[in-house]
C-alpha cells in the first residue's frame, strides 16, 4: 500500500495564521560544543519539529495510561497522578511549553511545519484557558471513567509477553487503592463547588464497580473478569510452572487485598456524592454554566456557531430526513404515516437477531463480511490506505450495560494491535439489522479507521498531529462515511438506506436535544421525547443518548456539524472542478494530514480547488 508522507497542501498560511508570527528571541552567549554545532546547522523547521515531538512525548510520559494505549511499556506498573498538585503542575509546563513554541521564529518555517506551528499553539493556548474549567465535567459516569477503564486498559491495553509485563500487571492492581482515593478527592472538589452529576448516573457507575469485584476471587463463581484476563495470559507464557503459579498467586493477593477494598472505597465515596445530586440535567446549573457551555460548543465544532445555531440546524436537518423516509417508506410499499413507519421499523422482529450467543455471533461474522467487502471497494474512493488491520469484536461483559452501542479503538502505535470495531450487543433490540451497514461503515471502514489510522501512519508530521482530536473533524468524517458507501452502490437494500438516513436523522436530532438541554434548559424526558417522536429508534436508544448529553455537554454536536462541512467543501470542489474533481484526491486532501479544525480543513480545500 502507498505508505503516505504527506500533501504539502501551500495553504496560505497567512490567512490561518493571521498575526500570530513571533520575532526570535535573544539568546545567550554560550561555549560552542558539537551538540551546539550540530543544533545550528538545524534549520528553524527541523528545530521547530523536534520541538514538537519533545513536548508530545514530555506530555505522554507523564501519563502511563496514554502510554499503554500507544504501545509504550515504560511506565506500564504504574497509574496516572490524579492529585491537585499534578494538576497545577501540568499547568504550570502548559504555559512553559506555548513559550518554548511561541519563542520560534515563524517566518523561517516551511509551509507544513507552520501549519504544525499554529495548531501546536492553538492547543496549548486553549489548554491554558480551559485550566478554569477543568472541574466541569464528571469523572466517573455510564459513559466512561476510570472505575471502567482501569479494567478495560488492563484486559485490553497491557499485553503479557513476559513475566516483567505480568509483574507490572501486578503492580498496577496493586496500585488501584491510591488511584481510587484520588478519583474520590477530585470527586469531592466538584460537590463542593456545585459540580454533581444526576441522580440517575450513579447506580451505573456502582453496578459496573460491583461487576469488576464479583467472581472468583472475590467470592464464588466463575472467574471475575480481571482473574480471567491474567490467568489466561499468564498462562500463555512460556515460563515453568513454579513461575507461572507465583505469578497468579501474586494477582490473586492484590486482587484480594487491593483492588476489592479499592473498588468498595470507590462506590462508598460515590454513594456519597449521590445523596447530594438531583435531577437537574444541564450545563446551565453549573457556576458560569452558560459560558462553560459556549466555550465547549467551540471546542467541540472549531467553529463560533452559537447554541441557537446549532439547534435550528437541527431542526432543519430532521425535517429534510424526514422527507428523504417518506420516499424510502414508499418504496417498500408502506402505508401509513412515517411516525407509523418508525413503529414498524422499531417493533419488527425480523430487523432484531435473536439475544443469544448464536444471534450475537451471527450479528458480529456479517459485520466482518461488510467491513470486508469494503476493504474491496476501497481503491475506488482512496489513493491512500492504512496499513494497520482493523477487527470486529463484541463489548466485553463487563461494561456492556452502560457502554456505547459503538465505538472503535485506535491500533498501537507500533502497529502490532489492530484497530477494533467494538459492537455492544447487550441489548440486540438495539442493534437492529437495518443499521449494521452504516454502523460498520463508520466506525470500520472508510470511517474512524481509514482516518484515525492512516493519522498515525503519516510521515513528515509531528506525533501530536497524528494522535491528536478534533470532534468536529473525526465524528464528521464517521457521518461522512456512512454516506459514501451509497454512491459507490452499496446499501441495495432500502430498508439499509433506511438505516443509513435513521442514524444521520439520530445525529440531526443530537444537535437539537444537546442545546436543548445544555442552553434551553430541557430535561431529561423532553429530550427522549423528542428521540422518540422523531426517530425510529427504541426507546432504551432515547434514555442513553439523552443521558450521555448530561455527562458530556456539547459532544454530541461535532457529528452533523462536521458531516455538513466535509459535504460543504465537497460540493466546493466539485462546482469549482468540473471533471476534474476526483473523489479520491478529495479524500486524501481530507485525511492526509491527519486532524484538524474545520476552518483549517476549509483553507486545504480551497488550496486544492485552486491547483487544478
Amino acid at each position: 500500500m502507498k505508505k503516505l508522507t504527506y500533501i504539502s497542501t501551500a495553504v496560505s498560511l497567512a490567512l490561518m495564521l493571521g498575526a500570530c508570527g513571533q520575532a526570535p528571541t535573544q539568546e545567550s552567549a554560550q561555549v560552542e560544543t558539537p551538540a551546539s554545532t550540530e543544533a545550528a546547522a538545524m534549520t528553524e523547521s527541523e528545530k521547530a519539529n523536534q520541538l514538537f515531538e519533545d513536548i508530545f512525548m514530555e506530555n505522554v510520559m507523564r501519563s502511563p495510561m496514554y502510554q499503554s494505549y500507544l504501545g509504550i511499556k515504560t511506565d506500564q506498573d504504574k497509574w496516572d497522578d490524579l492529585s491537585a498538585e499534578r494538576e497545577l503542575e501540568d499547568h504550570e509546563l502548559e504555559k512553559a511549553q506555548l513559550a518554548r513554541v511561541k519563542a520560534i521564529d515563524v517566518d523561517q518555517l516551511d509551509t507544513q511545519t507552520k501549519l504544525s506551528w499554529q495548531l501546536m499553539v492553538q492547543q496549548l493556548q486553549n489548554g491554558i484557558d480551559d485550566f478554569k474549567w477543568r472541574n466541569y465535567n464528571y469523572p466517573v459516569n455510564q459513559m466512561f471513567g476510570l472505575h471502567s477503564s482501569v479494567a478495560s486498559l488492563l484486559i485490553n491495553q497491557h499485553r503479557i509477553a513476559d513475566v516483567t509485563d505480568a509483574e507490572a500487571y501486578i503492580a498496577r492492581l496493586n496500585g488501584l487503592p491510591k488511584l481510587f482515593e484520588q478519583l474520590v478527592a477530585n470527586l469531592n472538589e466538584r460537590a463542593e463547588q456545585g459540580i454533581i452529576a444526576p441522580k440517575f448516573v450513579y447506580p451505573y457507575v456502582v453496578n459496573d464497580s460491583q461487576n469488576i469485584i464479583s467472581g472468583a476471587p472475590f467470592d464464588e463463581g466463575d472467574d471475575s473478569t480481571l482473574w480471567a484476563d491474567f490467568s489466561k495470559k499468564v498462562g500463555a507464557l512460556e515460563i515453568d510452572e513454579t513461575q507461572k503459579q507465583a505469578l497468579l498467586d501474586a494477582a490473586k493477593t492484590a486482587l484480594t487485598n487491593a483492588v476489592k477494598p479499592a473498588y468498595e472505597s470507590l462506590i462508598a465515596g460515590v454513594q456519597n456524592i449521590a445523596a447530594q445530586a438531583d435531577d437537574k440535567d444541564g450545563a446551565w446549573k453549573f457556576p458560569e454554566g452558560e459560558a462553560f457551555y459556549n466555550n465547549a460548543l467551540a471546542r467541540t465544532t472549531t467553529t463560533s456557531l452559537s447554541a441557537q445555531d446549532i439547534h435550528q440546524i437541527g431542526l432543519d436537518e430532521v425535517n429534510r430526513i424526514h422527507d428523504e423516509m417518506r420516499a424510502i417508506m414508499k418504496k417498500v410499499g408502506f402505508e401509513g404515516t412515517l411516525q407509523e413507519f418508525f413503529v414498524h421499523m422499531r417493533d419488527n422482529e425480523q430487523f432484531v437477531y435473536p439475544s443469544n450467543e448464536e444471534g450475537r455471533q451471527r450479528y458480529l461474522d456479517e459485520a466482518t463480511a461488510l467491513i470486508d467487502n469494503m476493504k474491496l471497494r476501497l481503491d475506488e474512493l482512496f489513493i491512500t490506505k492504512p496499513e494497520a488491520d482493523l477487527i470486529v469484536k463484541a463489548v466485553e461483559p463487563f461494561r456492556e450495560k452502560s457502554a456505547g452501542k459503538a465505538f472503535y479503538q485506535q491500533p498501537s502505535m507500533d502497529g502490532t494491535r489492530p484497530g477494533t470495531y467494538y459492537a455492544n450487543l447487550y441489548d440486540m433490540a438495539s442493534m437492529p439489522t437495518y443499521q449494521m451497514e452504516a454502523l460498520a461503515y463508520h466506525e470500520g471502514i472508510p470511517g474512524h479507521h481509514m482516518q484515525i489510522a492512516i493519522a498515525q501512519e503519516l510521515e513528515g508530521i509531528p506525533k501530536f498531529r497524528k494522535f491528536g482530536r478534533y470532534t468536529a473533524y473525526t465524528e464528521g468524517w464517521g457521518l461522512y462515511s456512512e454516506m459514501v458507501p451509497k454512491e459507490i452502490g452499496l446499501y441495495e437494500d432500502p430498508y439499509s438506506d433506511f438505516g443509513r438516513l435513521a442514524m444521520e436523522l439520530w445525529r440531526a436530532c443530537r444537535l437539537v436535544v444537546d442545546t436543548g438541554i445544555h442552553a434551553m434548559k430541557w430535561n431529561r424526558e423532553q429530550g427522549i421525547d423528542y428521540y422518540v417522536s422523531n426517530t425510529p429508534n427504541a426507546e432504551a436508544d432515547a434514555v442513553k443518548m439523552v443521558e450521555r448529553h448530561i455527562v458530556m455537554p456539547s459532544q454530541a454536536t461535532a457529528y452533523k456539524i462536521g458531516m455538513n462541512k466535509i459535504i460543504e467543501l465537497r460540493e466546493k470542489a466539485k462546482t469549482a472542478m468540473g471533471d476534474k474533481f476526483d473523489i479520491r484526491e478529495f479524500h486524501d486532501i481530507v485525511l492526509a494530514n491527519g486532524p484538524v479544525p474545520l476552518d483549517v480543513l476549509s483553507g486545504f480545500v480551497d488550496q486544492y480547488i485552486a491547483s487544478k
